[in-house]
């Protein structure tokens, strides 16, 4: 090992939450502990609830309620999922009441075409002259002559 730079290797009183104490080596000289192997379930054979310290209501002093600030992030995220939603949704509409305007300005200007296309037609009818009954010709009819038959 170089020397220089690894800590202190010494004994260590180990306490238990229990009251057990025991030695054994390490770079801390006064370890506190909340489990020992007399007071372990695993060791003992009994269930035992191994927040008697209130660690997890001292977390959630110190961190605050994971699980409220998951669902108030949920929530947000939510709700940022839902404007979106809305705003396209909005934006959809408004590009089929354009397309809907579109071809209703198409036909309005087809129908537009056609009655004045109609009108022209009118006027022309109206201001051409009147047509004369067609006279029949006589077609007279010339008669060949007969055929002489020699008999």
């Amino acid at each position: 090992m170089r020397e220089g730079i690894h800590p202190d290797y010494v004994e260590a009183t180990v306490t238990c939450s229990c009251g057990e104490k025991f030695t054994t080596r390490s770079t801390v000289s006064d370890l506190h502990i909340e489990l020992c192997s007399k007071c372990h379930p695993f060791y003992t054979g009994k269930q035992k609830f191994v927040d008697t310290g209130g660690r997890v209501q001292r977390f959630s002093d110190k961190f605050g309620s994971a699980a409220s600030a998951v669902l108030e992030k949920e929530a947000a995220e939510k709700e940022a999922r839902q404007k979106i939603a809305d705003a396209e949704a909005e934006e959809a509409r408004k590009a089929r009441e354009a397309k809907d305007a579109e071809k209703a300005e198409r036909v309005r200007v087809f129908e537009a075409k056609a009655a004045r296309k109609a009108e022209k037609a009118a006027n022309a009818a109206a201001s051409a002259p009147a047509e004369e009954p067609a006279v029949e010709a006589e077609v007279v009819a010339e008669e060949a002559p007969a055929e002489e038959t020699a008999e």
